[in-house]
């Protein structure tokens, strides 16, 4: 649950993004930026987390009346490697609060760190992690707790996607690509699993509404809806008038979360009166329609 200092918005003077080259990270930045926020944008190639030095350069950096939003991680976390990593990563960001103060922290999380229900979870419901990725959100929202005594804010968005996604995951971004080059569209098992979608531009108001009311607490980023993956493998080859083929394939292991993980996000909601989540289907079509405009344009250069 999200309370807030103000009842009123009030722009800070300056919003840090660490982390701010990368898809979330990027979204955050350029919705804070239309909107006239003084914005310091820190991708790896400013600040590498995992230099001897990141601690100090953060420190220097940082301004007590900034807002700093934390994004920056190796994700999805698959192995422990990479959870050591992402640890590691962390650890400068926590040293560096505790050298200096700054009036507000938001860390963009995820909602691995619940443990699976096939009731709608909400903020109050159980964090108990299944997956590596899950534990390393968690851990680090422990650590970042620990570090900074001020307000904090945590954001747990669940499967996101938009249209500049670089990971082509499964779902709705590897989907799109596939509908409009005419590729068969391949599913794990027959696509019954059925999950919820947050649009990336969604995931950015919200920080920023966060910001504005220098909130602090939990808020899960989700739409409210779930849908299974064949529907989301339709609607696309539908948007896109698409020759490809739909195709099933065998499963190697048990169906993820059995298969449902419904979200409840009224807290949301109620703490943002006039916020609104977009369903999928809205969602969707408006990044199949960005889509198709940035290939034309390309196609015209």
């Amino acid at each position: 649950m999200l309370t807030h200092a103000y009842a009123q918005p009030h722009m800070p003077s300056r919003v840090v993004v660490l982390g701010g080259g990368g898809f979330i990270g990027g979204a955050i930045t350029q919705h804070l930026e239309a909107s006239g926020a003084a914005t310091l944008c820190l991708s790896r190639s400013e600040l590498d987390l995992l230099s001897p030095t990141a601690t100090d350069r953060l420190s220097v950096l940082l301004l007590p009346s900034d807002v700093l939003v934390v994004v920056a991680a190796k994700a999805p976390c698959k192995n422990l490697e990479m959870l050591r990593e992402n640890l590691a990563m962390i650890e400068p960001v926590c040293l560096a609060l505790q050298h200096q103060p700054i009036s507000q922290l938001i860390y963009i999380s995820s909602d691995a760190v619940y443990k699976d229900s096939a009731s709608p979870l909400n903020e109050a419901s159980c964090a108990e992690p299944s997956s590596l990725h899950g534990v390393m959100h968690l851990a680090r929202e422990i650590a970042l707790r620990q570090a900074f005594t001020g307000p904090m804010a945590i954001v747990r968005p669940t499967l996101v996607y938009g249209l500049n996604d670089p990971h082509n995951g499964y779902g709705p971004n590897r989907f799109r690509r596939l509908a409009q080059s005419g590729e068969d569209i391949l599913l794990f098992g027959e696509g019954e699993e059925q999950r919820d979608h947050v649009h990336v531009e969604d995931i950015a108001e919200l920080v920023h509404g966060i910001i504005l009311s220098r909130s602090k607490g939990i808020a899960n980023a989700v739409s409210g809806q779930v849908v299974s993956f064949r529907t989301l493998a339709q609607f696309a080859a539908k948007e896109f008038s698409s020759v490809s083929n739909i195709k099933g394939t065998p499963r190697n292991g048990p169906m993820p979360h059995d298969g449902l993980r419904p979200f409840d996000n009224s807290a949301v909601l109620k703490a943002f009166p006039g916020f609104r989540f977009k369903g999928w289907q809205e969602g969707l079509s408006a990044v199949h329609a960005q889509h198709i405009s940035q290939s034309m344009q390309k196609k015209t250069k």
